[in-house]
């Protein structure tokens, strides 16, 4: 074994012992197949099936509101099981691999037998105002995006849809006042690419659906697009 291959895989030794691949969960170690959670942490993420059905409470929420193809969360979430854990590592810890390893687990759902969901031409996440992107460094819906892309095969849409006014946090207030918080905050910018195409909507949490149904009513410039929401997380147990 010559010199420079001896240092390599001592670098590698060395760095697997201050990065090791670990569960962001549960903190075991990693096997071969698993990515960022591994499987038993997965099996006690608290599935909705709402995939499967076409009226669904998460679906519901936007029933008179606006015009959406389907809807999906995917987990429920509350503030103390996993879920919530992980869309705090995504958002607040730079921890973008949980992101896509959600994603990826929900573009698998997405595309099963039992989903209630078509083929789409474009999968666009939630865009965030360019200073809170800035700030945080990235956006979560993006590796959530990213993710299902991954799974299904379908193409990411970025800088179509943008958030053109930066908006207060939406975490205490009523559903009337989150809508009035997001309303006209976003816009399209060329509408004639997604005319007559299927898109798919996604972001982190879904909870009064508001900034969603900004989206939608912005998406909706575009003639004959038929729009669908997918989203990680609900509140629920």
């Amino acid at each position: 074994m010559n010199v420079l291959k001896s240092f390599s895989l001592l670098f590698e030794d060395v760095l697997s012992i201050a990065f090791p691949n670990n569960c962001v969960l549960c903190h075991q170690s990693l096997f071969e197949s698993e990515e960022t959670i591994c499987y038993q942490c997965i099996q006690s993420l608290p599935l909705t099936h709402y995939y499967k059905h076409i009226d669904n409470p998460t679906a519901q929420l936007f029933w008179g509101r606006c015009e959406i193809a389907n809807c999906a969360s995917h987990f429920f979430m509350n503030k103390h099981n996993h879920v919530h854990d992980l869309i705090h590592l995504l958002k607040y810890r730079n921890k973008r691999t949980v992101g896509v390893r959600l994603g990826k687990l929900i573009g698998t759902k997405l595309k099963s037998d039992e989903s209630i969901f078509t083929k789409q031409d474009f999968i666009i996440p939630v865009p965030l105002h360019f200073k809170k992107e800035r700030l945080r460094g990235y956006n979560q819906s993006f590796y959530i995006a990213k993710g299902i892309g991954a799974a299904t095969g379908w193409n990411i849409m970025e800088n179509n849809l943008i958030r053109q006014k930066e908006n207060i946090s939406q975490t205490k207030k009523t559903k009337y006042e989150r809508w009035d918080n997001v309303d006209g905050i976003f816009k399209l910018k060329n509408s004639e690419k997604l005319a007559d195409k299927n898109v798919l909507l996604v972001d982190d949490v879904i909870t009064t659906g508001s900034t969603l149904e900004a989206c939608v009513h912005a998406l909706k410039k575009a003639s004959g697009i038929k729009i669908s929401i997918a989203s990680v997380a609900t509140a629920g147990d």
